[in-house]
């Protein structure tokens, strides 16, 4: 019998196919490109290897490849001889593939308990596109670090793990003890894609763009687009370039990087971070063309043709809001669905009378929208979008000192809102 790189027992007696399999599982796990070849690897060389068909899926459903992720999930479950915890493990992320968010978040709780080193298992409820990330609930935030900490005693100082905790730790105001947890994630890993983008998080939090753009921009030298994250680090980039002032970055970052087309990224990052960014530009009154919403919108309603997913429905309401596509937008707005359903209506509504210029009505929906916001999901950095359009309204009204106290309550230390609060004064 083989182990992998947490010591847990792997059935398979081929020296090859367990070094493919923790490469892949690596690779996976910090975000860089090339870990379906590994993975692919480990299973030709033990056909019968269960632990890597299903890692495989696991790697095609983060990408949203549904036809590659049935075939290896049926490749693994017809494998045989697997122990008690790859069938557990196996049956958490069948539940996961096929729907089934619930019975698969119980399942994976489940074995947690006995396996709290199973990283791969671990992971689908780690960050904020998660199965917690995305649950809709009240206080996700603080749930995700309950989780994050009781795994804490069992993985020491593990470059993945603490990645993923310095994250939880920053998500629930932990700034501080945060920044501590992603340096020892860092030293472990520095090329751990995962890790420099929560590093970048707290260079947000901080207000320090000019550090923030440099470091970033320093890291991602020499990550290929075949990493997950690409697209979602040159919005960080993006957004930074904004702050600083430097519109021809912002403007160059968005054409490569975000817009649809430019790199096969996964769809919720090329909607959701290009519709931030023109939102943002324009509240910070960069001229955003009818036709650049236009595309947007018809991404966006290709993509995402039905409603589903809170984080990506809201921001498709965006677009469709500021392309004026109202049959799009309706869509939306009858038809909602997920734990976070109702707030995607809020929402929805808020863009769609900001669009229209109706201040009061959009006041009125961004101040529900904003009681409990986490329940989209998306980071703290993702949803200022919210707290930006809230203060535009009150300017709009004429109320510059109660949308700067707004700002400086609920996010006194991030700084690009302060910037929105400027160019609408004047």
């Amino acid at each position: 019998m083989q182990t992998d790189r947490y010591g847990l027992t792997l059935s398979t007696a081929s020296a090859p196919a367990r070094d493919a399999f923790v490469t892949g599982v690596d690779l996976m796990l910090c975000g860089l490109a090339g870990a379906d070849t590994p993975l692919a690897e480990a299973a030709k060389h033990d056909p019968n290897f269960a632990l890597a068909h299903i890692a495989l899926a696991r790697l095609h459903q983060m990408w949203d490849r549904p036809a590659p992720m049935q075939q290896a999930l049926a490749a693994a479950q017809a494998c045989t001889g697997l122990t008690h915890r790859e069938q557990s493990h196996l049956n958490a992320l069948t539940l996961l593939m096929q729907g089934q968010s619930a019975k698969g978040k119980a399942a994976v709780d489940a074995h947690l308990l006995d396996h709290p080193r199973d990283a791969v298992i671990a992971q689908t409820c780690c960050g904020v596109f998660s199965l917690i990330g995305f649950s809709g609930l009240p206080g996700r935030e603080y749930e995700q670090l309950a989780f994050t900490s009781a795994l804490a005693p069992h993985y020491g100082d593990d470059w993945w793990f603490n990645g993923q905790h310095a994250f939880s730790q920053m998500e629930a105001d932990q700034i501080a003890p945060a920044a501590k947890t992603i340096e020892v994630a860092i030293t472990g890993n520095p090329r751990n894609a995962n890790a420099a983008h929560v590093r970048s998080h707290l260079y947000y939090e901080n207000a320090e763009t000019a550090a923030g753009l440099g470091y970033l921009r320093d890291w991602i030298t020499g990550y290929t687009p075949g990493g997950i994250l690409f697209t979602h680090l040159h919005w960080h980039v993006a957004l930074w370039a904004l702050e600083a002032g430097n519109t021809d970055l912002m403007w160059q970052t968005a054409r490569d990087h975000l817009e649809p087309g430019a790199h096969n990224s996964p769809a919720i990052n090329i909607l959701t971070d290009l519709a931030s960014l023109l939102y943002r530009a324009e509240l910070r009154g960069h001229t955003v063309t009818p036709d650049q919403w236009q595309s947007l919108s018809h991404y966006a309603a290709e993509a995402f043709p039905s409603p589903g997913i809170a984080f990506a429905d809201a921001h498709a309401a965006l677009a469709h809001a500021m392309a004026g596509n109202t049959e799009a937008l309706s869509k939306i707005i009858e038809n909602p669905k997920g734990p976070a359903g109702d707030l995607v209506v809020t929402m929805a509504e808020a863009f769609h009378a900001f669009a229209a210029a109706d201040w009061p009505r959009a006041e009125g929906h961004f101040t529900l929208a904003l009681r409990d916001h986490a329940r989209l999901g998306g980071s703290r950095a993702q949803r200022d979008l919210l707290e930006h359009a809230m203060a535009c309204t009150l300017l709009r009204q004429g109320r510059g000192p109660e949308a700067r106290r707004l700002l400086s309550i609920r996010r006194p230390r991030a700084s690009a809102g302060g910037a929105v609060v400027d160019h609408l004064a004047h």
